[in-house]
């Protein structure tokens, strides 16, 4: 799913981290195209490429997204201990919180997480009803539909 790079001259530039991390945000730089007049006075005889700072839009809340970070790292941690093993030797497995989230009762998403830890040698009841628990009044993550 990674793009080999920016498209259409667009290059995302990371925040800097810091406390609170309450900045603006990303930004992006649109470059002009090859052989395009340049803004403003210097025109096209400027030494480098003529830079627009524009805005990134973001579909999705801020908040969610981090309630489903903190999920997905909190899920890794139990996994490593449910299997005794480093992160990168748990077992191929997919647990899909959209998928949960879609589920009718704490029942049905039980099951399916138990059948999906069905090779896991230890109990897997706590790490059930604690993944429950944190899923409850989450927010399914759409993927983003292009117009």
């Amino acid at each position: 799913m990674a793009d080999s790079g920016p498209a259409g001259g667009a290059a995302l530039a990371a925040p800097a981290p810091g406390p609170g991390g309450g900045g603006p945000g990303p930004r992006v730089y649109f470059q002009s195209p090859p052989g395009a007049a340049g803004e403003g006075p210097g025109g096209a005889d400027d030494d480098g490429p003529v830079r627009r700072q524009g805005k990134v839009t973001v579909k999705y809340d801020r908040k969610e997204l981090r309630k489903r970070l903190n999920l997905e790292e909190w899920i890794l941690e139990q996994l490593t201990r449910l299997y005794d093993c480093q992160e990168e030797e748990i077992p191929e497995l997919e647990i899909d919180v959209d998928e949960l989230l879609d589920m009718e009762s704490d029942d049905t998403r039980a099951a399916r997480v138990k059948e999906l830890l069905v090779d896991c040698y230890k109990p897997t009841e706590a790490f059930i009803s604690g993944l429950l628990d944190k899923i409850r009044g989450m927010q399914k993550l759409s993927t983003p539909q292009k117009k």
